[in-house]
Parts: C-alpha cells; structure tokens; sequence
C-alpha cells in the first residue's frame, strides 16, 4: 500500500492529524498547563459575545407579529411572558371553545401590533417597547 505516513497526536478527546510536508509549519500544541495559564482570546479582537445582553431586534419582532402573532411569540421576543401566556392560552385554550374565534381575534391583535412594531423608527421602538416596557399595542 502506498501514501504518505499521517501522525497523530491526541489532546484530549480532540486528535490533530499532520502530514510530513506540514509537521515543520504546524505550531506545537501548549501543555495543559500552559493552555490554563494563558487567557482565550478571540479571534479578530472581538470580544465574545455575552449571554442575556442582547436586545430584540424590531423587525424580527413585526415579523413575528404579523405571522405567528396569535400565539404570541412576539410578546416572548420582547421578553412579555405573561403576556405572550395570556395571548397563547385564549388562542389554544378559547379557541377550542369559540370554533377559532379567539384565535382570530389574536391574530388581528398580532397583526395591529406587527404593523405599529414595523413603522416606527429604531428609536421609537427601543424607547416604547425596550426601555419603556410597553405591553400591548
């Protein structure tokens, strides 16, 4: 059988394979002390990024509204859980009831909110809905 020899070297549950012809560019892999002593950076000198800082953006928000609003997932998106609950229990819960009508009504709720979400300004809606934690409509 021919070919070229590959070396591996375990790390870990990771391996690294190396081909002869790149064993002399490869840098050699830290100890593990090393790789505890020395602070991950990312690469690009962009920080990582933090969990739970982000906020929601208003046009993924109208979307939703508008398409899936009578369940309420814009309502979770803007980080209203009561409110999206409320929304989803009067579409699912009612709406078994009411033959539907319910779910109608939550969905022209959805789409009125979608609508109001998609024609204000960035500013306005950080200012309504994010800082000023506006409910509904």
């Amino acid at each position: 059988m021919s070919g070229n020899r590959v070396d591996f070297e375990l790390l870990g549950d990771a391996a690294i394979a190396v081909t002869p012809e790149l064993a002399a560019s490869v840098p050699a892999a830290p100890s593990p002390s090393q790789a505890q002593a020395q602070p991950q950076q990312s690469a690009g000198g962009y920080a990582p990024p933090v969990a739970g800082t982000s906020k929601p953006d208003k046009t993924t928000v109208g979307i939703c509204a508008i398409l899936l609003g009578s369940i309420g997932i814009h309502k979770f998106l803007l980080g209203f859980q009561t409110e999206g609950i409320i929304m989803l229990a009067v579409t699912l819960g009612a709406g078994m009831f009411t033959c539907g009508a319910s779910s109608i009504v939550m969905g022209v709720i959805g789409l009125i909110e979608g609508i109001i979400y998609l024609t204000m300004s960035d500013q306005d809606f950080d200012r309504t809905y994010i800082e000023g934690k506006k409910k509904w409509f």
